[in-house]
Order: structure tokens, then C-alpha cells, then sequence
């Protein structure tokens, strides 16, 4: 099932988000039972070469994957997509000419611009045409500014536009907010709730960034579809220092350290 037949059935999906620069990683996330997994090039630390073969291992688990590209730029979004992303987040959408950038740059002619190239794109999809990937390929744009919310139904209006994704950090930022992922201020979740309102009056899927599993059902429960749990880097170091911490916890290692080698008489 592709990404935007199980965004049409309107239930709740579950992501994963990579920004460690390795196919094995990428495979793993792949392999864990996620809707979908975004490879993050804005600020993970993934180049184009490595995004590339973590595409090429999400293929192998059948994983739905995007990429969020670092801006809103033709060079980006077309060599993601044709390196074999189903769809592209884009950050920072300010206004509707923004949006009609990123879905021209989407489209392949008439609807758009993209240039033909699917190099890798076309490998998975028998009978891959310009019609089949227009029709298939998602358009989602980062609401995260002060601009951006400010022209929210303009933003949504777009024809093209199939999703929102929140960035919850910068949000709160342009706002005079301290960022959180778990949102505390009631200012935030307002902020929130009402980019959810938007996309319901537009009928257009609203996703955003979360940290937990609680988050999640959180956001799941108000109307939410695209929640992220948190990234393949969050998730090792979270299960490395719990781990650490539980062996840290062991007698031998809380009792006070008893020198077994004494400096021998004699010697400071």
C-alpha cells in the first residue's frame, strides 16, 4: 500500500524519522513496524549520496518512505524524488506561492515543472508515467512560522497540497514560545489546534513532530495522522542510557571500588 492510499482511509498513521546517515539504521526503522519513515536532510546529518541508499534499504522492507529536504528548492525536492521518495516534506511554507512552488516542483507537466528523471522512482511502480506519479506523489508542507500560520487558509487552498506537518519546535519559537516537543504552554497547543482546524476546513491531512508514545495519542485523539515517534538517534541513545542505567544499578557496580593493584611501599 502506498502512503497516500493509507492516508485515504483516514486513520491514524505512525512514522519513523532517520537522520543518522546509514542504510542499515534506515533498514532497522524500516523493519519496526512503522506506517512510513521520513529521512530528515534539513537537520539530520544525511548527505544526498546517503540518502540515496536509505531509500534503497527502506525498499527492501516495503516501508513507505518521504524525505523532508532541506528547503524549498527544485534541486532538492526532484532528486529526492527521483531517487524514489513517495512524497517530500518541505520546511518553512510562509505563503501561497510558497506552496504552489513546492507542488509545481512536484508535478510533472501540465500540472508542474519536474524534470523527467526518475532514475530510481520508476523501479518499484510497474507502468511508472508522469500521470501515475502526479497522481501518487505527496505534497507536504512545514506550517512553523508566524507567516505561515498567519496564512494558513491561503497555504491550504493550494490545489496539490495533501498535508501539513507541524514542526511543534520552531512553532513555538516564532511565537515567543520555549519550544517543546511535549507541549506545555497553552499559547502552543492553541497554535496547534488551530493549524488542525485549518486542515479540516481544507480536507487536507495534518501530521506534526512528536517525542512519545503519549504525545502521540495526544494528537492522535484531537484529529492528527501523521505523528512521528521521535528518530532512530533519540530512540538509541534513549534505550542506550536506560540500559546503562539498569546495569549501573548492579551491587558490584554501586559498591565503593576497592583498589586491587596498591602502589607498591615506596612509592608516592
Amino acid at each position: 500500500m502506498t502512503l497516500r492510499e493509507l492516508l485515504d482511509t483516514g486513520q491514524p498513521t505512525l512514522g519513523g524519522w532517520l537522520s543518522i546517515p546509514s542504510a542499515f539504521s534506515a533498514e532497522l526503522m524500516g523493519r519496526s513496524g512503522f506506517d512510513w519513515v521520513c529521512i530528515d536532510t534539513q537537520h539530520g546529518l544525511i548527505g544526498y549520496d546517503q540518502m540515496a541508499l536509505m531509500l534503497q534499504a527502506l525498499s527492501i522492507t516495503g516501508t513507505p518512505a518521504l524525505v523532508r529536504v532541506p528547503w524549498n528548492g527544485p534541486e532538492h525536492i526532484m532528486k529526492a524524488l527521483d531517487a524514489g521518495a513517495q512524497g517530500v516534506i518541505v520546511p518553512m511554507i510562509n505563503n501561497a506561492d510558497d506552496a504552489r512552488m513546492v507542488v509545481q516542483t512536484v508535478k510533472y507537466p501540465p500540472v508542474g515543472t519536474r524534470s523527467w528523471g526518475p532514475i530510481r522512482a520508476s523501479l518499484d511502480v510497474v507502468g511508472y508515467s508522469a500521470e501515475s506519479a502526479n497522481a501518487n506523489t505527496l505534497v507536504i508542507v512545514m506550517i512553523e512560522t508566524r507567516d505561515g500560520v498567519q496564512n494558513l487558509d491561503e497555504i491550504l487552498s493550494v490545489p496539490g497540497v495533501d498535508a501539513v506537518y507541524v514542526g511543534p519546535m520552531d512553532l513555538a519559537l516564532a511565537h515567543g514560545i520555549t519550544p517543546a516537543l511535549n507541549v506545555t504552554d497553552e499559547r502552543h497547543e492553541q497554535l496547534i489546534r488551530m493549524i488542525l482546524d485549518g486542515c479540516r476546513r481544507h480536507g487536507v491531512t495534518a501530521g506534526i513532530h512528536c517525542d512519545s508514545v503519549e504525545t502521540i495519542g495526544r494528537w492522535w485523539d484531537i484529529g492528527y495522522r501523521m505523528c512521528t515517534l521521535a528518530s532512530d538517534a533519540g530512540l538509541m541513545r534513549a534505550a542506550a542510557t536506560q540500559a546503562v542505567q539498569a546495569a549501573a544499578r548492579h551491587p558490584l557496580r554501586t559498591a565503593p571500588v576497592v583498589d586491587q593493584h596498591p602502589t607498591s611501599a615506596g612509592y608516592a
